[in-house]
């Protein structure tokens, strides 16, 4: 579908669609979210099951906020795997944990991690809105906190009954959820700048850094595979992407093959797509380069996964929709990566990412600069070798993977939304400063 064909006021196209497409600016998606809930909320707010009208109460100056976390993805998914060290580093002083789960459990494991955390962790997947709406209301929820938006299988319409008293959209969805129900987006000055605010129904909540929590570095649990064990050649140059199929845009597939032109014996590592796989090597060889140099990686366990990410020697990003967890996956593994930032929050992420990991050089604004960039890198290996040695030896400290000092900064937001709230006033931009200060953390 070409994004000239699209009319993002028409309230039957799912805003998350609109996000990976070329040429839909963020204010046009800030339309689209709004209008299509709009028949949704109408039949909410004028039916037998209207949300009442609650008037929060709480103790004035309350040091420990009761916090909720609403998601169909505490289990292994790639939104509890990046959180699921933030929420352990939470200062139990500070805030008191809440999880609602409308997912059954996928048996893999992390569900019992994270229910380790929560102080009360209740599955609500099978309960209406309503229902649901109800048990927060009877926790007595100072901040509900949304991990889906408009992601598959959301429950972004339970937040219209208006459970908690602020309600904030964070990490599931890069954009605006164009409903007043959520006060604000928690977020970066990189992802969205001042410019932008205009683009969010909500208040933007900005952390010092990459909105994006990350664990610890740490060394992988399984030993890296030998590029043979991998399906990889013995020489030659590895481009990698791990995005999913659906990311890949013709103007991506075009950069990558002149890429593949341009740097000789040079391979493209992708994720294999049943769906997708035979169709990007027809379209290779329609841009002239052989098929065989498209090798697709299986699918493998999170710690197989993991473990062959420094076998790549460049990943590179897709636009407009960037990495975000695959992006941090490969500079937990010191892998760089290069990225086009668009004016989107979904276009910005891997710039943010690669900000708070201390390579911003790797940011470029244009397809040519990236094609550039990209192709200077894999053409000078000892300009290559030296950025990766370089960014191995401090990675461990840079801002992305500091997870303790990244809490604490998340708990000072949730401090200024409460405050705000007490004093009586909307929902405002907030901008924590950038503290002179990095944390230590275990490698």
């Amino acid at each position: 579908m070409r994004a000239d064909m699209v009319d993002p006021a028409a309230a039957t196209w799912p805003p998350f669609l609109l996000l990976g497409m070329p040429g839909i600016d963020a204010a046009e998606q800030r339309v689209c979210a709004t209008r299509w809930l709009s028949e949704r909320l109408s039949a909410l707010r004028t039916g037998p099951e209207a949300p009442p009208a609650v008037q929060f109460q709480g103790p004035p100056g309350k040091a420990r906020l009761r916090v909720g976390y609403l998601s169909g993805d505490f289990q292994q998914h790639a939104t509890a795997m990046l959180m699921v060290e933030m929420l352990e580093a939470h200062d139990r002083n500070r805030v008191e944990l809440y999880a609602y789960s409308h997912a059954e459990d996928d048996g893999k494991g992390m569900r019992q991690r994270l229910m380790a955390v929560f102080d009360v962790f209740r599955d609500i997947h099978t309960w209406d809105d309503s229902r649901a709406a109800g048990q927060m209301r009877d926790d007595q929820l100072d901040i509900l906190v949304d991990l889906k938006g408009y992601t598959q299988g959301s429950r972004t319409l339970l937040l219209a009954h208006r459970p908690a008293p602020i309600q904030v959209s964070f990490l599931g969805y890069p954009g605006t959820l164009g409903q007043d129900f959520v006060d604000y987006l928690i977020s970066d000055r990189f992802v969205t700048p001042h410019a932008a605010a205009g683009d969010y129904q909500e208040a933007l909540a900005c952390m010092p850094h990459s909105y994006q929590p990350r664990g610890r570095v740490s060394h992988l649990r399984q030993p890296v595979p030998t590029r043979q064990a991998a399906g990889l050649p013995a020489q030659g140059f590895v481009f990698a992407c791990f995005n999913q199929a659906w990311k890949l845009t013709p103007a991506v597939f075009d950069a990558w093959c002149e890429l593949l032109r341009s740097v000789p014996d040079s391979v493209l590592w992708l994720l294999d797509d049943p769906q997708a796989s035979g169709n990007l090597r027809n379209e290779a060889l329609a841009r002239g380069v052989l098929p065989h140099r498209l090798i697709f990686a299986p699918d493998l366990s999170q710690a197989e996964h993991l473990a062959r990410l420094p076998l790549m020697d460049l990943m590179l990003d897709t636009w407009p929709y960037n990495a975000h967890t695959t992006a941090s996956d490969a500079l937990s593994a010191g892998v760089p990566l290069v990225t086009l930032t668009g004016a989107t929050f979904a276009s910005r992420v891997a710039g943010g990412l690669l900000q708070a990991a201390g390579l911003s050089t790797l940011i470029t604004y244009t397809s040519a600069d990236y094609v550039a960039l990209a192709r200077a890198l894999a053409l000078d290996p000892p300009r290559l070798q030296t950025l990766r040695r370089e960014f191995e030896a401090r990675r461990h400290a840079a801002h992305l993977f500091d997870v303790l000092a990244y809490t604490a900064d998340l708990e000072a937001l949730y401090a200024q939304m409460w405050a705000r709230h007490e004093a009586g006033l909307p929902p405002v931009a907030i901008d924590l400063p950038t503290p002179v200060r990095m944390k230590k953390t275990d490698a």
